[in-house]
């Protein structure tokens, strides 16, 4: 569900085996909720998912469509192949279809199902795990392209590059990619800029001109704000730097969703894919009861993540008092601490004593 991203393939390859070593009828669904609500359903051998850990993208294909706009569909569908659990690979919206599916759990009993989310994007937006599939991925992408803007510049002195990067409003990707490429600065919506900043920014980007380095890169985010566009900073930029350095943009667009997954995400979805089934399993041997499943308890429904050392399962119910559903955002998250780090590497004068915060957690046999 959602849009594509590298690993999907890995999940649903390592999910499929485990599901039929588990002995379980194991069945795919094209198009995400809306293949599941036009019944495009098709029960799969071992296979039918060879060669597929490598592969980029999504194999099932993938929509964005939510199943409250076409529940009494899903709800046949789901009598009619009697599914009893439900293994939903995807973003934002995967979690909150299935947020949905829970919610509708009164009027329709076929729904008290065990579903799982297995967190899927490019974005790293969805609450409840620290990581998701694909965004390792992207990081690389976004990274390989900065690399060969800045090494463009190498032969033209005196410019800087704009590069917008995806993700909605989060700002993970541009954080950590700016990172790692040795942004300028990263301008993301969770950490809110004013023309100040900006105007500090163009400041340092000036004395830097006069050193070696005759180059400067600055990240974007594509959400960050609602009036500073793209377009607004290279204006801004251009201006301000009229006679020191010019200005380029650079949009990376659909080059981040990446190529084939790295071996980060393609051993991370098969991992994610065996828990969650393993996870699943396990729940349906609970709630089977008189020939039947049925579950309607709370954590029947979870998104498997990874929460710093421990692969976790956090009901939805409970996510939702935590996410920002306007901004498709969790309420908190880590790598928020990160962006100290960025503008000391890009040398501004920043008080060590604000970046070092916390203390260093105790590392026992079993947090490992």
């Amino acid at each position: 569900v959602g849009a594509p991203a590298a690993g999907m393939n890995a999940a649903v390859r390592s999910a499929v085996r485990i599901g039929i070593c588990q002995g379980h009828t194991v069945y795919v669904v094209s198009d995400g909720f809306e293949g599941l609500s036009k019944g495009q359903i098709r029960e799969v051998g071992w296979h039918d998912v060879a060669g597929w850990l490598g592969r980029g993208g999504s194999m099932l294909g993938t929509k964005r469509t939510l199943p409250k706009t076409c529940m009494e569909k899903i709800v046949e569908n789901v009598r009619k192949f009697n599914i009893q659990g439900l293994l939903v690979i995807g973003g934002f919206e995967a979690y909150e279809g299935v947020l949905q599916l829970v919610e509708a759990r009164g009027p329709y009993e076929e729904l008290c199902i065990i579903m799982c989310v297995i967190p899927a994007t490019i974005s790293n937006n969805v609450p409840g795990t620290d990581f998701s599939l694909g965004s390792d991925t992207a990081v690389n992408a976004a990274m390989e392209s900065c690399d060969r803007i800045k090494q463009s510049a190498s032969g033209t002195k005196r410019r800087v590059f704009i590069v917008e990067t995806m993700g909605g409003y989060c700002g993970y990707l541009s954080t950590v990619t700016g990172i790692a490429v040795g942004a300028d600065a990263a301008y993301v919506y969770e950490d809110p800029f004013t023309i100040h900043d900006l105007k500090a920014n163009v400041e340092h980007l000036t004395d830097k001109m006069k050193t070696d380095i005759q180059r400067g890169l600055v990240l974007r985010n594509e959400k960050c704000h609602e009036h500073y566009t793209t377009e607004f900073l290279y204006n801004l930029y251009s201006s301000e730097g009229k006679g020191i350095f010019d200005c380029r943009i650079n949009v990376l667009g659909h080059l981040q969703q990446g190529g084939a997954p790295t071996p980060f995400d393609r051993n991370y979805g098969t991992k994610l894919g065996v828990k969650a089934v393993l996870w699943m399993s396990e729940k349906l041997q609970e709630v089977y009861r008189k020939g039947r499943v049925f579950a309607n308890s709370g954590d029947s429904a979870c998104v498997i993540g990874l929460r710093k050392k421990v692969v976790a399962f956090s009901p939805v119910t409970e996510l939702k008092k935590v996410t920002d559903f306007e901004h498709r955002l969790p309420q908190e998250q880590w790598w928020l601490n990160l962006r100290l780090m960025l503008k000391m590497l890009a040398n501004y004068q920043i008080s060590l004593t604000e970046y070092i915060s916390g203390k260093m957690e105790h590392v026992t046999r079993r947090t490992l």
